[in-house]
């Protein structure tokens, strides 16, 4: 991973978005990208209505854009990164701004970055909520989504949602710098693995190809989100990768499903990726 994308405004979860990022940055060698996204005031340029009337509900004015740059610029000098103006090789922090809609610019410059980190929205319809739907949808690059407080460093200690489907070995394959980097992994099905797709064993062995020693746990399978929790618990976890959707996404808000419980109800840090 080289570069990590964080929508920033200047608010509390968005500090504790950045300083996560900032931190995974330092241990990957990445740059961290900030950009203040926000709406024009005529909601035809944004091409959005609902993103327009909740930004300027919130009293989005002209000095929304500089302090959401101060937040930034105040989270990377404590962490010592240089501000540049441009890309380049070594890690920096670069900062901008854009005018538009989250799901149209999470489409452009979503795609050229490794990751996006978002805050976990505290309702759903609210502007935090579109840009989450936005970075995983419109992106198809991996999310970590946060809870709105979090005072762990995320990334040490990994467990892994294993459940044979190819949308959750996307993000194994996505997150791959970050198991590496991890001091434990651990997989963790719920119930047989009588599906098509790699079982778990599988798995581990092709973590050790990556130099990462993984271990397996299984749960009985019977109320699999409870039982993924108590194991997440269990083992230390301080983020979860996962797949997004194995199900239709409109099934899955309709009737429930893992995805939607992870996103939406999960007090936990989750990385995913949706194709």
């Amino acid at each position: 991973m080289r570069v990590i994308l964080v929508p920033v405004a200047d608010r509390p979860e968005c500090a504790k978005a950045l300083s996560v990022a900032f931190d995974i940055g330092k241990r990957l060698g990445a740059s961290v990208s900030g950009c203040h996204m926000r709406p024009h005031r005529y909601s035809e340029v944004s091409m959005s209505n609902a993103f327009s009337n909740a930004a300027w509900r919130k009293k989005c004015t002209n000095k929304a854009p500089a302090a959401a740059q101060a937040l930034y610029r105040c989270a990377a000098e404590q962490r010592g990164y240089d501000l540049i103006r441009r890309a380049r090789e070594k890690p920096g922090a670069l900062w901008a701004e854009r005018v538009g809609s989250p799901d149209v610019l999470m489409g452009i410059f979503g795609p050229v970055s490794d990751l996006i980190v978002v805050s976990r929205p505290a309702r759903s319809r609210n502007v935090a909520d579109m840009f989450m739907r936005a970075a995983l949808l419109e992106s198809s690059r991996p999310v970590l989504i946060l809870p709105q407080t979090t005072r762990r460093r995320v990334g040490k200690r990994i467990v892994i949602a294993w459940n044979q489907s190819t949308e959750v070995a996307r993000s194994v394959s996505a997150a791959m710098p970050l198991l590496v980097a991890a001091t434990e992994v651990s997989i963790v099905s719920c119930g047989p693995e009588d599906h098509p797709g790699p079982k778990s064993t599988q798995v581990v062995a092709y973590l050790k190809h990556w130099g990462v020693n993984a271990e397996h746990f299984e749960t009985r399978g019977r109320k699999i989100e409870p039982e993924l929790m108590a194991a997440y618990k269990e083992l230390e976890g301080d983020l979860i990768i996962a797949g997004a959707y194995s199900r239709s996404r409109w099934r899955e808000k309709v009737f429930g499903g893992t995805t939607e419980f992870l996103l939406r109800k999960a007090r936990i840090p989750v990385l995913t990726v949706h194709m």
